[in-house]
């Protein structure tokens, strides 16, 4: 007996020791993950040998003789600090993460296999100009010589999910390919509009969604049943689930050198995406001879510079939110074919297996399209109605999309000219291009296809069979609505309408509204003269011309007695400053949300319908509007429950203490890693989060879900904020929020958060202040 448990304890005690050796052993082999601060490495593809400093966070400086050999670097660099991030993109656009994440992720996966994201950007891939794939193989090179020499070390994620492909040029279009589909028209909102309409008269459809007074017409089709568009709507993608990105919306303004006091255009540029741990953005600069550079904003997966500047141009992005996708009804003419003007054609077929992760067997997809695109019902797996099936013309779908020579050309731009010429090659997203030069021009270039329809304005899905609601072409680059050196000497875009109303070229129905532009207008206004350091405080405003507009509405309503009414009185002296350390932005939204769920139900629209803040100041602002959501009292009473119910809801959460109550605890941004976050532990562990100010209408963007446990997180805003002073080589400010490298032991992982959380800016010069490491590739 007791020579058995001296073998029992020694048993455990060698299981004690295995284990801690097996830990030790994974937390090693987790380390060599992290690059090392002083590398050298061969790629036998470069012209000359290139420089690589490191400034302390993580942000290179890369010196190259030619612009190829630059391409070569960024690519290395980029599957240095972002190969998973890169590959998880990848994955995404060509249908393949349920093969590491397993069937969560088929939802995603068919959606993207049914558009044939892959195929798509293998075809374009052949049809672009030989320098263009000469540049996109370059960057392959140089991702490929980094995978080369770390293989699944590459990443952390790699130790458990294998080595990762091979990249290849391809792969750098599927961005965009990605970018095209969630930063496009409204082809989802056709459905939800086309699913409530049996719910909502006309009149109070209007209400929901926004729009103006330019030409066009609804022209609608025999629109299958609401139970079947609800199908289709659970089969798409949805952002903050697994969709990658949300409805998007952006800032930009520039001033002419009249208006700045450096003598020389300024540009301001902040995109609002999704959040994720890293951010999508990755800084860099880029010094090429004869005192040639790029400097801004990179995508981990694309070479060259997105948004920022060279020695002689600057530039930036919003989205334009043109219609460019529509939904056809499709008559069936027998079980493998559909009805068009010219008679019944066939479906373009193609099947595809979809490997998922846990299961042996890969789900067979079925992929039907037709001559508008491919079909959407069905992916639920479910039978679709009979004789009639929808499918999804779009732009950013087409053939021969030269969005990558465009980027390449923009680059290289040295005038407004130049860039005005790149951005005719701009063929999707849609997207608003301000551009600035040394020589003291501005413009702004709206880019991308817009589709010409044969007849309707794409607010609902139209007739396919009789070519009613048909494509007939695109808008020409010149006759769009474009901007050139205005006397004003300033222009600004933030997502509204960005074409005069009267303007012969229709570019869609609905638009969201204008207040964080005239807010940049306001802030203009205020001083003759701008600096860059202006530009980069404006980029962190946190007033809402919007709920200055309905403060004195909210102010009218008499409070129910108690806590209600203490925090009404909240009310009385604030100027709609969405400050994260102040109670009022929080009372505010809380009792906005609730009043919005109120008037839909009292209007009739059905549970889950969504509504944005268009709704709220057609409802509140507008004479006549409230008696059809509200009832013939007006919303009045409606506003004073709201408003209890609010102020209830907020004590359960924070406590009875007002003054104890901030809006940094509720509108808290959230960045997470896109696969790990589903997992309890490493999801915690990789998590970062700050309490942010602003709001959805505010230009330091605070875009919130309005659903869930949390309805006032900040889900997407400007992980990226840029400002370029075209006086000075050195005038490239930027900011990304968490930092440069995605592997979560880096330091360099969360490095730039406490910096974007309280609105500072780096300066991207020509040699880092703090050189902390550096890279030299030879050929």
């Amino acid at each position: 007996m007791r020579l058995l448990l001296r073998l029992s304890g020694r048993l455990i005690l060698l299981a004690f020791i295995l284990t801690g050796f097996a830990i030790a052993f994974a937390a090693a082999l987790v380390f060599t993950t992290l690059p090392d601060a002083r590398e050298e490495l061969a790629i036998p593809s470069l012209s000359a040998p290139v420089a690589i400093s490191l400034d302390e966070h993580g942000i290179p400086r890369i010196r190259a003789e030619t612009e190829r050999d630059a391409a070569v670097a960024l690519g290395y660099l980029h599957a240095r600090d972002r190969m998973f991030q890169m590959e998880a993109m990848r994955r995404s656009a060509a249908g393949r993460l349920a093969e590491i994440a397993g069937p969560s992720a088929l939802r995603l996966d068919r959606f993207s296999r049914t558009l044939g994201l892959l195929p798509r950007a293998e075809a374009d891939l052949a049809a672009l100009d030989a320098g263009t794939r000469d540049m996109l193989a370059a960057y392959a090179e140089g991702v490929n010589a980094l995978l080369l020499v770390r293989g699944r070390l590459a990443a952390p994620e790699f130790l458990v999910l294998g080595e990762p492909e091979p990249w290849r040029p391809e792969h750098s279009l599927l961005w965009g390919k990605v970018m095209g589909l969630w930063l496009s028209g409204n082809w989802r909102r056709e459905l939800e509009r086309a699913a409530l309409a049996e719910a909502l008269p006309p009149a109070k459809l209007d209400d929901l969604w926004p729009q103006d007074a330019s030409p066009g017409r609804p022209d609608l089709a025999s629109l299958p049943g609401a139970p079947h568009l609800a199908r289709v709507l659970q089969a798409i993608p949805l952002f903050g689930e697994d969709a990658p990105l949300p409805a998007s919306a952006s800032n930009a303004w520039v001033v002419a050198g009249q208006r700045s006091a450096s003598g020389a255009p300024i540009l301001a540029n902040d995109p609002h995406l999704g959040f994720n741990a890293p951010i999508l953005w990755y800084l860099a600069r880029i010094e090429l001879p004869e005192g040639q550079f790029r400097a801004g904003a990179t995508a981990p997966g694309v070479p060259g510079i997105v948004i920022g500047r060279n020695q002689s141009v600057a530039w930036g992005f919003t989205t334009t939110h043109s219609d460019t996708q529509d939904v056809f009804v499709e008559r069936l003419a027998g079980p493998d074919a559909y009805l068009t003007p010219d008679g019944p054609r066939p479906f373009t077929l193609r099947e595809e297996h979809i490997a998922i992760r846990g299961q042996e067997e890969p789900e067979i997809l079925q992929v039907r399209e037709t001559r508008h695109g491919p079909v959407i019902s069905g992916l639920d797996g479910l039978a679709t109605p009979e004789g009639h099936v929808l499918a999804v013309a779009m732009a950013n779908l087409q053939p021969n999309d030269t969005a990558a020579a465009a980027l390449v050309a923009l680059n290289r731009a040295t005038s407004v000219a130049e860039a005005r010429a790149a951005g005719a090659l701009f063929s999707s997203p849609p997207q608003t291009l301000l551009v600035a030069d040394s020589a003291g021009r501005i413009a702004q270039y709206l880019l991308g296809r817009t589709p010409i329809r044969a007849g309707g304005d794409g607010s609902l899905p139209a007739r396919g069979w009789d070519g009613s609601g048909d494509w007939t072409g695109f808008v020409p680059f010149d006759a769009m609505a474009h901007v050139e050196d205005p006397e004003t000497g300033l222009i600004a875009n933030a997502n509204s309408r960005p074409a005069p109303v009267d303007h012969p070229v229709f570019l869609g129905r609905e638009w969201y509204g204008d207040w964080r532009l005239r807010r940049i207008r306001e802030l203009l206004a205020a001083r003759p003269l701008h600096d860059a350091a202006g530009f980069a405080a404006m980029q962190n405003d946190v007033v809402s011309p919007l709920a200055r507009e309905i403060l004195p509405v909210l102010r009218a309503v008499p409070p129910p007695p108690g806590l209600a009414a203490r925090a009404h009185a909240l009310l009385a002296d604030w100027n709609g400053e969405m400050r994260a350390d102040l109670p009022p932005p929080l009372i505010h939204h809380a009792w906005l949300r609730q009043f919005r769920q109120m008037a839909l139900a009292a209007g009739g629209a059905p549970e889950g319908t969504a509504a944005g803040p268009e709704f709220l100041a057609r409802l509140l602002l507008e004479p006549g509007r409230a008696e059809a959501w509200c009832g013939s009292e007006g919303c009045t009473p409606l506003l004073a429950r709201a408003l209890e119910r609010a102020v209830a809801d907020l004590e359960a959460q924070y406590g009875g203490d007002l003054a104890e109550w901030r809006w940094g605890a509720a509108h808290v941004a959230r960045f997470e890693h896109p696969l790990l976050r589903f997992v309890p532990l490493l999801g915690r562990m990789t998590r970062l989060e700050a309490g942010t100010g602003g709001d959805n209408e505010t230009l330091s963007r605070g875009g919130m879900r309005g659903s869930g446990e949390n309805p006032f997180a900040h889900q997407h805003g400007a992980g990226l904020r840029m400002v370029s002073d075209l006086s000075d080589d050195e005038g490239a400010l930027a900011i990304i929020a968490t930092g440069q490298s995605g592997n979560p032991l880096s330091d360099n992982f969360a490095s730039l958060m406490e910096r974007w959380q309280s609105g500072d800016v780096v300066r991207l010069g020509r040699r880092p202040e703090n050189e902390t490491g550096s890279i030299r590739l030879t050929p």
